[in-house]
């Protein structure tokens, strides 16, 4: 047997705990100030609406950014590694397109819940008005469920990767982390969580290029892709792959990689069409922007774990020679730093820190404006107090973010000193949450679900998938633990029960008790909240927050024209491209059992690269593309105030309510002029 090797810190705890405290500091500082600029100059003030949907204006290209952030979290990098050094070439592969999928697919819904309902907050809401108050406690428990064990994923794999680069203990760690991010979340909403998604996405970018343009071009013990190729195939030969074509880690046949395919793919269901904060993200887009967003986001993400995982996973592979990483640091997520470190050094350790950072701090932003939406929403809103207004409603949404991350930093904690890691609760999500997936999407899709279906079939699914988890671990290995239960069979019995057992019971409940031929009207009744009061005290009319105006009827009209068309280009394009991902491409490759010669790996390398070029172009250029007459404006009224001639915008007041005009007194039409800028410039 290989020997093993544990994993030393090779920064301090100084640098550690600078990152995890001053970067956070600085981001919030920094969504602070830009949070203030867009409330003086673009009348994005902080309402209920604002807070949750960000006045349902945002762009494509933002939207395109904020999903690669948000599904770039910790188990995207450092399971996708893992994976990779345990299976090879496929294992990033089948990480990349198991998870992809889901982002794809939920444009469809993402334009379904455009427009069936138009004003609605989270998800939930939608549930309710369809429903009823069962069904919606339901799935109210499904859905904290989901963000409970994702933002639990993202505290345990960040704070072992902080452990592990700089000493920091794990517990400070997992309190530490979040502290910078519900600052700036609380000033800026769901706003502040689109804009620094995009800044986290450019760094997680840059520090991909790095790796690897490292491992494949200037490393002194790797350098090219031909080297890279030479030594994993001494690998194969020191340890090979048991279930591997050859025992090779360069084949795409390997059989405990495809077993984590399906868990994967099974999994990232749930953990995509149940958190509320993808919902957000497609209520926040304007209507004709949610179909590209998440399409855009989807196909651009595929690069991010594709690239990354193939570099670090089998980088590590390639430098660690006869000493093995111990399965603990493995299933901990620490073949990424590991690889880090063993191809640049000090440098290597930095930027894995600064990457693990970015990714955990903007996907738990994402957590927390999902949960607090729930609660303010569909908890308080709905059933504590149904008249409460704006500026209520943006207290409880801050004392939901508060709390939450006060509860997930302690259960973080208990669940490192239970010694449950990131890899055990990624394989385990879906057994736990999958099975609200299906009733979930025909909620939206099919208007036969009765509500007795909705109701009854996820805690049913729930109780078969426990079941066939654990009766398939006590088969197998004799005895439940923390090892056996978290094994590739189980688990796979495991998700395959809760995905699929709903697709059986909803359609038997809901032909059993009759059909309920729903005709979508009480979710097009759900209405935004009165945001009038939070307005005033911000010296703004109402009208001219983003998302207020009231639109012409024809506007209304050609809106319902642009999403019927992006539904059937949804339907239609997501269907292929899921077809590709999971049968075109991998299949043939799997079937055939081909192991990669070295110009074949040479070219899988290059197309990983070039993938994300274009990533780079979809979510970092095209997002400021986009948004350039928002960033002049901003940018040139800034500059006016700084030399002490201060910009005169419209809100809607007699004191500031001067437009610039040749006249120097601001008719009616010029009020609507600006209006109309406005919305145009969002």
């Amino acid at each position: 047997m290989a020997e093993t090797t544990t994993f030393t810190a090779p920064l301090s705890q100084g640098f550690g705990y600078g990152i995890i405290v001053g970067l956070g500091f600085a981001f919030a500082l920094l969504m602070i100030f830009i949070t203030w600029a867009l409330k003086r100059y673009q009348n994005e003030v902080q309402t209920s609406e604002m807070f949750s949907t960000a006045g349902r204006s945002v762009k494509s290209g933002l939207v395109a950014a904020a999903v690669v952030s948000s599904w770039t979290w910790a188990a995207t990098l450092l399971q996708s590694t893992a994976v990779a050094y345990k299976y090879g070439v496929s294992g990033p592969f089948f990480y990349a397109s198991g998870a992809c999928v889901q982002i794809i697919l939920f444009a469809t819904i993402a334009i379904e819940l455009k427009r069936r309902a138009p004003n609605a907050h989270t998800f939930l809401e939608v549930i309710r008005a369809r429903y009823g108050t069962t069904v919606h406690i339901v799935f109210i428990v499904f859905c904290l469920m989901t963000n409970i064990l994702v933002t639990a994923m993202l505290l345990t794999g960040g704070s072992a990767v902080m452990t592990s680069l700089t000493g920091v203990p794990t517990a400070a760690a997992c309190f530490l982390l979040p502290i910078g991010v519900v600052l700036y979340t609380l000033f800026g909403g769901i706003k502040a969580t689109f804009i620094t998604d995009y800044m986290h996405t450019v760094v997680i970018l840059v520090v991909i290029f790095l790796f690897a343009f490292s491992a494949y071009a200037t490393n002194a013990e790797l350098g090219s892709p031909a080297k890279v190729y030479e030594a994993l195939v001494a690998a194969s030969q020191r340890h090979p792959v048991e279930g591997n074509a050859e025992g090779s880690y360069l084949t795409m046949r390997s059989k405990e990689g495809g077993i984590f395919w399906i868990i994967n793919l099974i999994g990232n269901f749930g953990t995509v069409f149940l958190d509320n904060g993808y919902y957000n993200k497609a209520i926040a887009a304007s209507p004709v922007h949610a179909f590209p967003g998440y399409v855009i986001g989807g196909l651009c993400w595929f690069a991010i774990p594709w690239l990354c995982a193939t570099t670090m996973g089998l980088s590590a592979l390639a430098l660690e020679g006869t000493q093995r990483m111990s399965s603990g640091d493995v299933t901990a997520g620490l073949v990424l730093p590991f690889a880090a470190v063993k191809l640049l050094g000090h440098s290597g350790a930095v930027a894995t820190t600064l990457m693990i950072f970015m990714a955990v701090t903007s996907a738990f932003s994402a957590q927390l404006i999902a949960v607090s939406s729930i609660f303010t929403y569909d908890i308080y809103g709905a059933y504590i107090n149904p008249h409460a207004k704006g500026k209520r409603l943006v207290w409880i949404s801050h004392m939901s973010c508060i709390v939450y991350s006060i509860i997930m930093a302690g259960f973080a904690t208990g669940l490192y000193y239970a010694g449950i890691g990131m890899g055990y609760l990624y394989l385990l999500m879906g057994v736990i949450i999958s099975s609200a997936v299906f009733p979930g999407a025909m909620t939206l899709l099919w208007k036969g679900q009765n509500h007795i279906a909705a109701a009854v079939s996820p805690p049913l699914g729930l109780a078969v998938s426990l079941i066939a988890w654990l009766v398939t671990t006590k088969k197998q290995y004799g005895v439940l633990t923390v090892d056996t239960t978290g094994a590739n069979y189980p688990m796979l019995a495991g998700n395959v029960a809760a995905l699929l057992s709903p697709v059986v019971f909803v359609p038997l409940f809901t032909y059993v008790f009759g059909p309920q031929n729903y005709d979508y009207e009480s979710m097009r009744a759900i209405r935004k909240v009165d945001d009038s009061e939070v307005a005033a005290a911000a010296h703004v009319d109402i009208e001219l927050v983003p998302g207020e105006a009231t639109h012409a009827q024809d506007e209304d009209e050609e809106e319902t024209r642009q999403l019927n068309r992006s539904a059937f280009y949804a339907r239609t394009l997501t269907v292929f491209m899921a077809f590709s991902f999971l049968i075109l491409w991998p299949i043939p490759m799997y079937g055939t059992s081909y192991v990669f010669s070295q110009k074949f790996f040479t070219g899988w390398v290059v197309v990983g690269i070039l993938w994300l070029f274009i990533t780079t172009f979809g979510v970092v250029v095209f997002p400021l593309y986009e948004g350039r007459t928002s960033i002049t404006r901003v940018a040139r009224m800034m500059s006016l105030d700084l030399v002490g001639q201060r910009p005169k915008v419209y809100r809607g007041t007699k004191e500031a309510g001067d437009i610039a005009t040749p006249s120097g007194v601001a008719t009616p039409t010029d009020v609507e002029k600006e209006k109309k800028a406005m919305e145009r410039e969002v």
